[in-house]
């Protein structure tokens, strides 16, 4: 448990600078997305009224807020595999709950506006923002925030202790700078 809540708080954060464009994408996604529950009823409490989500006014305001929270977090790069974890199960959710039912042809919810409306191809047309949320929050989750984030900011050593720390393992030479990374992993 310790191992998984480390993992958790103490991201890699040397990925590439790029990643800062997939935490753009899915955090503004999921932030205007969120918004939107708020602002307009058929987008929140009506949708999960028709899909049969159990409390639809608490489910539907509780995904809102999650969804705003977490986009900012996203955004910004703090927290991200913490809440990377929520978003992968919202869309898994959201994917099971509304595209079984568009390749069945029993949705609640309006049909596409053009064809495909039904069937296979018509999922796979219809769940490719879902798809693309889910793959790049997994992304994050795997890979961390990248450079350009509060995380590595905030888990950045101050320069002295780098400063400090480089001194110290010069002078030990290879096997003495090897006991000196393994005992900053372990502490």
């Amino acid at each position: 448990m310790n191992k998984l809540i480390a993992w958790l708080i103490h991201p890699p954060t040397e990925g590439r600078r790029s990643i800062l464009i997939l935490r753009l994408m899915a955090g503004g996604v999921f932030f205007w997305e969120g918004l939107l529950k708020f602002i307009y009823t058929n987008q929140g409490v009506g949708r999960f009224t028709k899909l049969g989500i159990p409390y639809p006014v608490y489910s539907a305001n509780f995904i809102g807020g999650l969804e705003i929270v977490g986009g900012l977090l996203l955004l910004t790069g703090l927290a991200t595999r913490f809440i990377s974890i929520p978003f992968i199960i919202e869309m898994i959710v959201a994917i099971l709950s509304t595209k079984i039912s568009i390749f069945l042809g029993t949705s609640p919810l309006p049909l596409p506006p053009a064809l495909p409306k039904i069937g296979f191809w018509a999922v796979l047309h219809e769940g490719r923002a879902d798809y693309a949320q889910l793959l790049v929050t997994a992304f994050l989750l795997i890979n961390g925030p990248g450079k350009w984030s509060l995380d590595a900011l905030l888990l950045r050593k101050p320069r002295a202790v780098q400063g400090e720390e480089a001194r110290q393992t010069a002078g030990l030479g290879v096997a003495g700078a090897r006991v000196a990374v393994s005992r900053q992993i372990e502490g």
